[in-house]
């Protein structure tokens, strides 16, 4: 089963997508996700310029090795557009292989452990009411746990807020997670790191007296702090029961501050290594998060 067809399809239905498509010589073709939010381009011409070329005539079967090709191979490891490049060279050929077999991927990995996962929705809001308000709606449409991301008095415009300043064409679309928007320049925005650690405490405080002591509450910080103020978050978050704190500082300074605190810590998909990612010390899965698995 040779891989003898390669296409990079790039679409915007509201947001930016990037999707490979691998075709085998007996007809069967397999999706992979390679869509890098605000550098969407990059992997495109990763894959077309450096990895499509190095796929044809390979064996669709040998998933492993072509992994490791792709990986070691390259003089430049790592680094995010080389991550989702490979990914999505992986999905695809394990969709091919699942095709393959004539069954569901997850039963070639050894099959269902559980019935259902525990998922979590992107609440946010400039204002607490606009907040609890974003709450119901994801606990009205079914969500267990909830991530909360809140304005910073005093600051314009923050990554993760959906109610922040945007570009004209993008009014009324919420953005509570993505790093791009539509339009020919990134949208700037605000921060001032004493501000946010003055006020994230007080707004988990509100979340807890509105709704209650048993909801999973989350939140992600970004990669906006140093090890120091990593530490003094989580202190400070630790009396409202967090179920994680994600990304407060960059991948490389975690370790410093692992040991300073209670509340669980979470690395998530922009830790970029062959190593497991999602890392964490509970189990969750989000609503737009992918897992990797070791290698």
């Amino acid at each position: 089963m040779i891989i003898d067809k390669a296409e990079v399809i790039v679409t915007s239905p509201d947001r930016n997508f990037v999707t490979l498509k691998l075709t085998t010589d007996d007809g069967l073709t397999g999706l992979g996700d390679a869509t890098l939010n605000g550098r969407e381009l990059a992997v495109v011409a990763y894959l077309q310029e450096h990895v499509v070329p190095l796929l044809l005539g390979r064996d669709a079967h040998r998933i492993e090795d072509t992994w490791q090709f792709l990986y070691r191979s390259a003089y430049w490891r790592r680094g995010p557009v080389t991550m989702a490049a490979i990914a999505a060279v992986d999905m695809a050929l394990w969709d091919i292989k699942g095709k393959a077999a004539g069954m569901p991927v997850y039963q070639l990995l050894g099959g269902a452990s559980r019935t259902g996962l525990l998922a979590y929705g992107h609440a946010s809001g400039k204002t607490l009411p606009e907040l609890f308000d974003s709450v119901r709606a994801h606990q009205e449409k079914g969500y267990k746990a909830i991530r909360i991301q809140a304005a910073v008095p005093g600051l314009k415009s923050i990554y993760g807020i959906a109610s922040n300043a945007t570009y004209e064409a993008n009014s009324g679309v919420r953005y509570d997670h993505e790093p791009a928007q539509r339009g020919g320049l990134p949208n700037e925005e605000d921060w001032d790191t004493r501000s946010y650690l003055r006020h994230i405490p007080t707004v988990f405080e509100a979340v807890r007296n509105e709704f209650g002591p048993e909801i999973p509450l989350l939140h992600d910080g970004h990669h906006r702090m140093t090890p120091i103020q990593a530490a003094q978050l989580g202190k400070s978050l630790e009396p409202y029961d967090l179920f994680w704190l994600e990304d407060c500082t960059p991948p490389r300074t975690r370790r410093r501050c692992a040991s300073c605190v209670s509340t669980p810590r979470r690395r998530s998909r922009s830790a970029r290594s062959s190593t497991p990612c999602g890392t964490t010390s509970r189990s969750c899965a989000s609503s737009s998060s992918t897992t990797c698995a070791p290698r």
